[in-house]
């Protein structure tokens, strides 16, 4: 990060500095994890449910971090302060403002928002130094530990931003300003918490609403509630769609999955058109690489270089659409990282493609949080909609913990379906009704919230059969 004193860290927060050197200087990485806490970095105590950072203080400094930002007490070099996250969104603020030049760029949406910031990092590393989340740290904590990383050299951020509530967004556009927002889609992530879908899209538009005049909004063109979040912002407004016939200026043609669901398509922009081919998986990526694409030009980078840089991007998050070929002819889709309605039908679509090539399909799927009211018809719905894929149907729906009865009561509702409906307690239960089902060219699918952490069934699926 920017170097800044104790002084400085405690004027910029309004805290009061304990036990240390007001002269010393923060360097290194600012962190929540006292884990990863190492010489001139900042540790930041946070009290969680399962434990307290302030426990950690001391080991914190041990590792070799100039100070610690509290909330309480601490017998070593601290900075007191009333609320840990308003003190790192300050230090962040602070570090933005000390790098006007550095362009800022926003991306939210239901679904999909670390796989186009994936993307988009990767192409906007080709124009400059780049400072970009790992995984999904789009948060009151993610975002600014994510700012607090750029240093005098940074030239371009790209943030991931999310919300829990109306105003969240907001709030993280004023931590960091951005010139360019992306707004990918509305879905019913969090829709039981926002209260609806046109809720999700209140929050979600917040992002082009604090966008400057001349700044550039970039808007999914096949999503009607983003499509009018274009009267909600002062920028300029940039589309992109993989829909047939959009005249959007940003657009994929002649989409096509090879046999591992990886998407070719034709690039269309107002300089010209080039050929892509995505090392990702799924069809629902070609809309992120557009995002991508539309964020990229508009920083300056050429239609080649798009495209190159489009191919060579892989996927940098884990437990996303990752595909893993068993050598006994096996293949599993890891997408556990987390899950709602719309990534999941996209997923069962990538299952539905990657089967077609000669294997059955199989689905482990887990519960979608968040949903509200509309929990248990959502959970119908995907059972429903898994059992009707491809021409063979799914073989086999497993599904595991509390929402396991509604997911088969809606795979039920298709009478021509053939395959299993299992129910399974937990992960372990789900990969005791998987060991005797599973042949040569099959297909699995993992697929839940990341609270049901099915990621160790998909670990557990992607190792060989007996070792």
């Amino acid at each position: 990060m920017i170097p800044l004193s104790l002084a400085r860290i405690a004027q910029i927060t309004g805290g009061q500095l304990c036990h240390g050197d007001p002269d010393a200087v923060v360097s290194g990485e600012v962190v929540i994890d006292s884990r990863r806490a190492g010489p001139g970095g900042l540790f930041a105590a946070v009290a969680g449910e399962r434990s307290d950072g302030h426990d950690f203080a001391a080991a914190a400094i041990a590792a070799g971090a100039t100070a610690v930002l509290v909330t309480r007490p601490v017998p070593v070099p601290s900075v007191l302060v009333s609320d840990v996250p308003a003190a790192l969104a300050a230090l962040a603020r602070s570090v933005v403002d000390a790098l006007p030049a550095a362009r800022i760029a926003g991306i939210t949406g239901s679904s999909g928002k670390t796989s186009t910031k994936d993307l988009a990092a990767q192409l906007v590393e080709r124009l400059g130094p780049t400072i970009a989340p790992a995984g999904s740290f789009n948060n009151e904590f993610g975002l600014p530990l994510t700012v607090l990383r750029a240093d005098a050299a940074t030239r371009y951020l790209v943030l991931e931003l999310s919300a829990r509530g109306i105003g969240h967004i907001a709030y993280l556009c004023r931590v960091a300003p951005p010139r360019y927002g992306v707004v990918l889609n509305v879905g019913h992530a969090h829709a039981g918490e926002f209260g609806g879908l046109d809720q999700v899209a209140r929050a979600k538009g917040e992002l082009a609403e604090a966008l400057p005049a001349d700044g550039v909004a970039i808007l999914n063109a096949d999503d009607p509630r983003v499509l009018a979040m274009a009267e909600r912002t002062e920028a300029r407004v940039v589309t992109f769609s993989s829909a047939p016939g959009s005249d959007a200026p940003m657009r994929a043609v002649d989409i096509r999955l090879d046999e591992l669901g990886r998407p070719s398509f034709t690039l269309l922009t107002p300089e010209g058109s080039a050929p892509v081919t995505l090392r990702l998986h799924g069809a629902h990526n070609v809309p992120n690489a557009l995002a991508a694409a539309a964020l990229a030009r508009e920083l300056g980078m050429h239609l080649d270089g798009i495209a190159d840089g489009l191919g060579a991007a892989v996927a940098r998050s884990r437990w996303r659409m990752e595909v893993h070929q068993r050598a006994d002819g096996v293949t599993v889709i890891n997408d556990a990282y987390n899950a709602n309605p719309e990534s999941v039908r996209a997923a069962i679509d990538a299952l539905a493609h990657l089967s077609s090539q000669g294997g059955r399909a199989f689905a482990v799927l887990g519960h979608m949080a968040e949903l509200g009211g509309t929990s248990r018809a959502s959970h119908e719905d995907i059972g429903e909609y898994a059992a009707r894929i491809g021409d063979s149907g799914l073989a086999g729906l497993i599904a595991v913990g509390e929402e396991a009865a509604p997911l088969l009561d809606g795979a039920r509702r298709v009478r021509s379906w053939t395959g299993e409906a299992l129910a399974a307690p937990d992960g372990a239960a789900a990969l005791d009704l998987l060991a005797n089902r599973l042949k040569p060219s099959d297909v699995v699918l993992v697929k839940a919230s990341r609270a049901a952490h099915l990621e160790g069934v998909a670990a557990a699926l992607e190792r060989e059969a007996g070792q």
